[in-house]
């Protein structure tokens, strides 16, 4: 019989007041001269207000983990999770994709909690530095595997929309542990496999 392991992940929803985010979205909005009067505007604000506390509240999670009864050490990788946060410079949205790798050693995870914790992080002020960081220290932590690797590449409205402008253009960061970091042919591997060049 197999036995699971999880770990009970909650987000940081605690605290949040619609109310006041509402008035302070309309004081906003009319400082910077958006007049609040016609039909289609008048409840922007406490849309506004919704919208926010949903990018900032990731959903709670089990990060579940099983024995690696076959002894499996090759690399596991999901590519191509969707990936979406907010830049706390601009508070604009950047979004892309995330590619998790890990080596298993004893324990295994599910592989749907490999997007759950990047939405986790994801969903808060983010700098995508950080975020790659965040997600490959968490597992490295939490599932204390050979290696894992992080790969984001998003695009950031606060560079396509406003400042430079520069549509179409994108980020990549990348955040390597252990045996993905030290070693070359394990590091290869995983580049290959998201499609990155490194």
């Amino acid at each position: 019989m197999r036995s699971s392991s999880a770990l009970r992940v909650v987000g940081q929803g605690a605290g949040v007041d619609l109310a006041a985010a509402e008035r302070a979205a309309a004081d906003f909005l009319q400082a910077l001269g958006i007049s609040l009067q016609s039909e289609s505007l008048h409840d922007t604000p406490g849309r506004m207000a919704r919208a926010y506390a949903e990018l900032f509240s990731p959903r709670p999670f089990d990060l579940t983990t099983f024995p690696n009864e076959e002894g499996y050490n090759e690399l596991v990788l999901a590519r191509g999770i969707p990936l979406r946060s907010v830049c706390e410079h601009h508070l604009l949205p950047f979004t892309g994709t995330v590619h998790i790798g890990y080596l298993p050693a004893e324990r295994i995870l599910g592989l749907s909690k490999l997007a759950r914790v990047a939405e986790h992080f994801a969903h808060r002020p983010q700098v995508q530095e950080r975020l790659t960081k965040q997600i490959a220290d968490w597992l490295a932590e939490h599932l204390n595997p050979m290696g894992v690797g992080v790969v984001i590449e998003a695009e950031h409205t606060c560079m396509t929309l406003r400042g430079v402008r520069a549509t179409g253009s994108s980020t990549v960061t990348s955040t390597l542990v252990g045996a993905l970091r030290e070693d070359a042919r394990s590091r290869a591997e995983f580049f290959a496999l998201t499609g990155v060049n490194p």
